[in-house]
């Protein structure tokens, strides 16, 4: 199978990338810059999709990028790197004489409202209530495909959490490991996680075509989260344990807002209890269900 990947060189795509070509797939990677296996979006928009039989969009700005302070220009960034490059990828797979049979967007779990006693699955209805609900929102819909183009292209939504994939889980590593690590906030936040191996499985099961989900014009959702359902303080605590070292530090949540800005502190002080009932439906198998076989696997990484 032929799979064009938006943002395959970011850190889930370099996972799904291997994934993929160590099952037998040709990759193809659409950045901003040209280089060997890759298009570039200027490419991808002038001269239509490549053949391939699927595609993925992971395009966009790092939310928790330690390096850019939060401002309009940033907000800009965020909406623009995910609604613009998921535009074109759609539009090219609608003018596309032969389109892929399967198209998955990679979006987020910050379109449910964060909550203490709420559970969300992915027949959860929702509406916007924030600036991040607001962006998955015009991200979602930047990706639906006309409905002659669904009916033999299949559209799968994935939301994982913006913010806190493997990657950022490695990130936070490191005031543990000094020793000054504490829970965020209040601690009792639910705080979904998942490991990028299992989100990169997620990726490339979704692009097997299934014989029992008929085609549509609305996109089949999957929870892109592990199936433990942990708080803060009890990831705080397993990561304490994992690398032995203690967690006596808490991070006030005004300490967070200050540092972060309060529209993008919330993926850290505030959370849902997102739980991946279709993904488990599907028949995806996880690696790593639990924190302890997780973060051990991280931290070893």
């Amino acid at each position: 199978m032929r799979v064009l990947i938006g943002g395959g060189s970011g850190f889930v795509g370099r996972e799904l990338t291997c994934l993929l070509k160590n099952k037998g797939h040709e990759v193809t990677i659409i950045s901003r810059q040209p280089g060997l296996g890759k298009i570039t979006w200027g490419e991808l928009e002038s001269g239509g999709l490549p053949p391939c039989e699927a595609a993925v969009n992971l395009s966009g700005e790092n939310l928790m990028n330690p390096l850019r302070w939060w401002n309009e220009g940033y907000r800009k960034d965020l909406f623009s790197s995910r609604v613009d490059t998921t535009t074109i990828l759609s539009q090219a797979i609608a003018g596309s004489p032969s389109p892929p049979h399967a198209w998955v967007l990679v979006t987020g779990v910050a379109c449910y409202k964060p909550s203490l006693t709420a559970q969300y699955t992915e027949d959860s209805e929702w509406t916007p209530f924030d600036l991040l609900s607001r962006l998955v929102k015009e991200w979602e819909w930047a990706g639906r495909l006309p409905e002659n183009i669904a009916q033999n292209t299949r559209q799968v939504v994935i939301r994982p959490v913006l913010g806190r994939d493997g990657g950022a889980m490695k990130q936070m590593m490191t005031p543990f490991w000094l020793g000054l690590g504490g829970t965020l906030g209040s601690g009792r936040q639910p705080f979904p996680w998942i490991h990028v191996s299992d989100l990169a499985g997620i990726i490339a099961h979704a692009l097997v075509p299934s014989p029992d989900t008929p085609s549509s014009a609305v996109p089949q959702v999957f929870n892109g989260v592990a199936p433990a359902l942990n708080t803060n303080y009890e990831f705080t605590k397993e990561l304490g344990r994992v690398l032995r070292r203690p967690t006596v530090f808490p991070v006030p949540g005004f300490v967070i807002d200050a540092l972060m800005g309060s529209e993008r502190a919330i993926v850290l002080t505030q959370g849902q209890k997102v739980e991946p009932k279709r993904t488990l439906e599907s028949g995806f198998q996880y690696q790593y269900p639990d924190l302890s076989s997780a973060l051990k696997e991280i931290v070893g990484r």
